[in-house]
Parts: structure tokens; C-alpha cells; sequence
């Protein structure tokens, strides 16, 4: 049963993911051929294809009834799908892209996240990410770096380009501050002093804020527990994931040093934030963890 399920839902993924984007792609060209002046409504129009995929998406996880989610929020008010956000939480498997597009779907904007280069390749999927503005980064090691100095500040500028057409319509921008998913083998060596977590990367957060400026209208800080032990996103279209601690939180985003006033500090402000931030949630998933399974 397990297994036929699985192959349902990764049939309906697959089917949503042709439609939207033979769609989307017609859109582009209408983009290419349109004046000026409307080039700005067809790209606004085309998140309407981050919607249709995750609706699809939620339809099929709750049709084949996949995960019961247990799902709580603080600050649910402020939130709305007219303003802009930044979205924070922890990764440990691709299951939590599908669960954060469908649980936060009709309180805030379609979100878009930091992309690495190489999905580019994906057929279709990473043309379409690229289309819709997702900002795509490279992970560059120091030697690189020493030979081609340029690409120090590659991401950055990725990051800054995509923020000037993310200030064209609402948004939610998805940071994965620990850079990668979370594994043992990784949390091992990262050094970081959290019990469930990975050490936070600050720089995203800081590209995303220097570029959005004003524009952010707060913080969507998500928190994904899954008692049962985190699945692999094949397990989870299996249905062998019945649980999933989805815990929500909306904060105002503190005032920061300006950059150009001084970067420094700016960016020693934002890691001191960024880590409080998840020094309280490594808290909160040992305390999720003791509750759910006893």
C-alpha cells in the first residue's frame, strides 16, 4: 500500500509540475513580446504558477492523506498575502519544501527560495525556478575564491538582483539558514553547540535584508519536528511520515545598523539575532521531542 501510494503521488507531482510549466513557458514568451509597460504584469502574473503548483501539491498530500500535521501559530494576524516576508526555519529533508508551500500558502505570499546553481539543470524545474526569480547561488571554496576573486561576491549579487524583482510584488523569501540539510554525519562536524540543529549561516539573511531594505514587512520563523524521525522525501510521499510538528511564528524584524554606515557591525548584529533566534528554537524541539514521544 506504501508503495502504490508513493507512486500516486509522484505521479500527481509530476503531472502539476508538465501543466504549470508549459504555461508558465507560454508566459515567458508573451514576456519577450510584450511592451514595456507590461512586462511588469506578466511577471507579477507568473507567481500565480508557484500557487497552482503548491495547491496541487496540497491537494494530492491531503487526498492520499500522507502526514498528519499538528500546526500552531503565534502572530497568525499580522500575516497577509499582500505584504512581503522573510521565511526562516530548519531543513533536514526536501518533505519540508512540500509542507512549508502548503501550510503557509494562503497566510502570506508564494515563496521563493535560495536555489543551489546545479538544479538549474533539472529538467524544466530548474528552468522554471530560474524564470520566477528564484535567487540561485553557488557554493564556492576558498581556493576558488584565491583564484578567481570575483566570485566572493557571486551570491550577493544573485541575491541583490532577484530582491529588485521581488520589490515588485508581494513575497516570501525562504532562507534555509543552516545552508544544507541537517544529518548526523553533519551535525557531528559542525561544531555548533545545538543538539538539533546546525550552526546558522547569517549571510543569506544579511544579503536578503540589505537588498529588501524597508521592504520586509517582518519574519515568518517556522520550526518542522518530526517525532517519528525524519523522512526521506520518498518515505514521505509513501505516507510513512504520519507526524509533523509545524510550529509558526511571526516577529518583527529588529532595527539593524545600516550598511553603508557600518557593514561590521550590520553584519555582527543580524549573527548575534540569527543565533538567538536558534539557541530558542534547538529549545523548543527538545521540548517538542520530550512531549511527543514520551
Amino acid at each position: 500500500m506504501h508503495v502504490v501510494k508513493g507512486v500516486l503521488a509522484s505521479l500527481s507531482i509530476t503531472i502539476a509540475t508538465l501543466a504549470v510549466c508549459m504555461v508558465l513557458f507560454i508566459w515567458v514568451i508573451e514576456r519577450f513580446v510584450v511592451s514595456a509597460k507590461r512586462k511588469h504584469a506578466v511577471s507579477q502574473r507568473m507567481d500565480r504558477i508557484i500557487i497552482w503548483w503548491t495547491s496541487a501539491n496540497r491537494w494530492m498530500i491531503k487526498r492520499l492523506n500522507l502526514v498528519t500535521p499538528e500546526v500552531s501559530w503565534r502572530g497568525r494576524e499580522h500575516l497577509s498575502p499582500q505584504q512581503w516576508y522573510l521565511v526562516v526555519c530548519n531543513h533536514q529533508t526536501w518533505a519540508d519544501i512540500l509542507l512549508l508551500q502548503t501550510y503557509l500558502l494562503d497566510d502570506i505570499p508564494p515563496l521563493k527560495f535560495f536555489t543551489k546553481s546545479q538544479l538549474i539543470w533539472l529538467p524544466l524545474v530548474g528552468l522554471a525556478m530560474y524564470v520566477l526569480g528564484f535567487p540561485y547561488v553557488k557554493r564556492v571554496s576558498r581556493e576558488q575564491i584565491k583564484k578567481n576573486p570575483q566570485l566572493r561576491n557571486a551570491d550577493k549579487d544573485n541575491v541583490m538582483k532577484a530582491c529588485e524583482g521581488f520589490k515588485n510584488h508581494p513575497t516570501s523569501i525562504l532562507n534555509f539558514v543552516e545552508g544544507t540539510r541537517r544529518t548526523p554525519e553533519k551535525h557531528q562536524r559542525s561544531g555548533g553547540g545545538f543538539q538539533h540543529l546546525l550552526k546558522p549561516k547569517p549571510g543569506g539573511i544579511n544579503y536578503i535584508i540589505d537588498g529588501m531594505g524597508s521592504g520586509l514587512n517582518g519574519l515568518v520563523d517556522v520550526t518542522l519536528v518530526y517525532p517519528d524521525g525524519v523522512p526521506t522525501f520518498w518515505d514521505f510521499l509513501q505516507g510513512k511520515c504520519p507526524r509533523v510538528i509545524f510550529d509558526t511564528r511571526f516577529r518583527k524584524l529588529p532595527e539593524f545598523t545600516n550598511a553603508r554606515e557600518d557593514e561590521t557591525q550590520r553584519k555582527a548584529q543580524i549573527a548575534q539575532w540569527v543565533q538567538g533566534m536558534w539557541e530558542d528554537k534547538d529549545a523548543f524541539i527538545t521540548d517538542t521531542m520530550q512531549r511527543t514521544t514520551g
